[in-house]
């Protein structure tokens, strides 16, 4: 036979699989059945073979009528759920007008600084019927409450809003960068929020704990999702500390990963992260609820694999990554359009992504039976591999003190170099092809038009964010953000306050300057 390969994740792959590589497998505690514990096989009974996966496009950029006008198109062409991408000084709880932001305004999502931009993005789209995800984290509870604002004005309540909200702000410590407080007060932040939603917005995701951006920075698939489930341990720990019950908050957790063009092993790495999610809420949290056990997950294909060289190219790539997603049962999918590598989609782009799901929807066999791969001798021993090698790794976390102490050690940021390093030195030597780049590559590269930011967005939203100042009654605004960074100082959830205060159209970065007052920001060497 020939020489071993090796997976992205470093693990052997035999050139053969046969009834030796399963001697041990216990399917009735590996498998089950479809939609009951370990959930290995999918958390629904049926999974697609009633209905397909929520079809997510990312959109947002420019200015909030830009943006709203994209998702009504989107919308139209059948998309069932909507992915909100802010730009950096949103991202950063800082307003269009501040220094800071100068030159970031609209450029990588859409500005948006008030219940005004929400209305203004939201406008004429049915909020009880689209399920609306928005790629959040510092500020997410600031975003989420102009939404419920804007909801309710358009006669909807928040019972019967759905969407996700990312929440997730370990991963920015780790690989990311867009926090804002130190660690333990976005705990506590984070923890409001899943409390005021049990409450308020009962049907809402509160986190969406991710992978993908630790992926993008060059995590391994065990490193992806050993990294996230410790971090997810880390919020059901804080949440569980200010009184909630696990089951009250544990069914509205979901996950985020990346879809790699590594087939084999994204299957078997979705199947093992669900096995190993149900075993951590049920065994160590106790989580009777068999919601609170269940790994649901949306899924992004892999923006680090596509090229600029030959972006045509990147077509072939996603349609893969969006079926291993398909394959490993994901619960809604956002395909990446094939020039991403180089500028925001155009909206020829952006359909063609959209069509990609559809094909794998509509057009192949893959959704007419749950898990396909159940049982295959390659699946089940990856999976089996990935599993015993993630549950290493989190032990490794654990032993640091847990994934906020060994963010603090810098442990998973160096664990996540390494492997970018592993890679990178691949490519450059030719053991791993990247077709376009270090193979098949073209002498002269087709001539691509990118779609570019009206530098007139900033000194707009400027001018609208000046009005508002001026039309607005300033003292209720002042009094509400007093009773936010009283609410900040003691106990009390400081939603309640922050939604009044957005009511009155204070902006996102006042709510996040009276957050500062009292908690200062995160520096990078802060310990706890």
């Amino acid at each position: 036979m020939g020489s071993m390969a090796r997976s992205e994740s470093d693990l052997p792959i035999r050139p053969l699989y046969d009834t030796s590589a399963l001697e041990d497998f216990e399917v009735r505690t590996k498998l089950g059945t479809p939609g009951q514990f370990p959930y290995t096989r999918g958390v629904y009974p049926t999974m697609y073979t009633g209905r397909p996966w929520t079809m997510r496009q990312y959109a947002g950029f420019g200015t909030a009528k830009e943006s709203n006008e994209r998702y009504h198109e989107l919308v139209d062409a059948g998309t069932g759920g909507l992915s909100v991408a802010f730009d950096l000084p949103t991202q950063m709880g800082y307003d269009s007008d501040e220094a800071i932001a100068q030159g970031e305004v609209g450029k990588v999502g859409v500005a948006i600084d008030s219940i005004e931009d929400m209305r203004t993005l939201f406008r004429g789209l049915p909020l009880d019927k689209v399920s609306t995800s928005m790629t959040i984290n510092a500020p997410a509870s600031t975003l989420l409450l102009m939404y419920q604002l804007v909801a309710a004005e358009q006669g909807v309540a928040g019972h019967q809003l759905t969407g996700t909200i990312q929440n997730d702000v370990l991963k920015e410590y780790i690989a990311r960068g867009t926090y804002i407080y130190p660690p333990k007060q976005s705990l506590r932040l984070i923890s409001d929020t899943f409390a005021y939603c049990h409450r308020e917005i009962p049907r809402w995701n509160t986190i969406s704990i991710s992978g993908y951006h630790m992926a993008e920075a060059g995590a391994s698939p065990v490193q992806e999702i050993a990294f996230t489930l410790a971090n997810a341990k880390e919020y059901v720990r804080a949440a569980i500390a200010t009184g909630l019950d696990v089951d009250d908050f544990a069914p509205r957790l979901s996950f985020f990963f990346v879809a790699r063009t590594t087939l084999l092993e994204e299957i078997a790495k979705f199947r093992a992260a669900r096995r190993i999610w149900a075993r951590v809420m049920r065994d160590e949290f106790g989580a009777k609820n068999p919601k609170s056990q269940m790994l649901r997950f949306h899924t992004q294909t892999a923006g680090v694999q596509l090229t600029a060289q030959q972006p045509e190219v990147n077509l072939v790539r996603v349609a893969l990554q969006g079926l291993g997603a398909v394959l490993g049962g994901t619960q809604s999918l956002h395909t990446n359009s094939y020039d991403e590598a180089i500028a925001l989609p155009t909206q020829k782009a952006a359909r063609l992504a959209l069509r990609t799901q559809q094909i794998i929807a509509y057009e192949t066999d893959v959704t007419k039976t749950v898990d396909p791969f159940a049982g295959s001798y390659v699946i089940e021993s990856m999976t089996d591999d990935i599993e015993a090698a993630t549950l290493e790794l989190i032990k490794a976390v654990e032993d640091r003190g847990g994934a906020v102490a060994a963010i603090e050690q810098g442990f998973q940021k160096s664990e996540i170099e390494r492997s970018a390093y592993r890679i990178a030195l691949e490519i450059d030597n030719q053991e791993r092809t990247m077709v376009g780049v270090n193979k098949y590559v073209l002498d002269e590269e087709e001539p691509y038009e990118p779609l570019r930011v009206d530098p007139h967005i900033e000194a707009d939203q400027c001018e609208r964010l000046a009005a508002l100042r001026r039309e607005r009654d300033s003292h209720a605004v002042e009094r509400a953000l007093d009773a936010l960074r009283m609410a900040a100082e003691g106990t009390d959830n400081v939603l309640f306050p922050m939604r009044e205060a957005l009511g009155h159209r204070a902006t996102g970065g006042e709510i996040a300057h009276a957050l500062r007052d009292v908690w200062g920001v995160h520096q990078p060497h802060d310990t706890f």
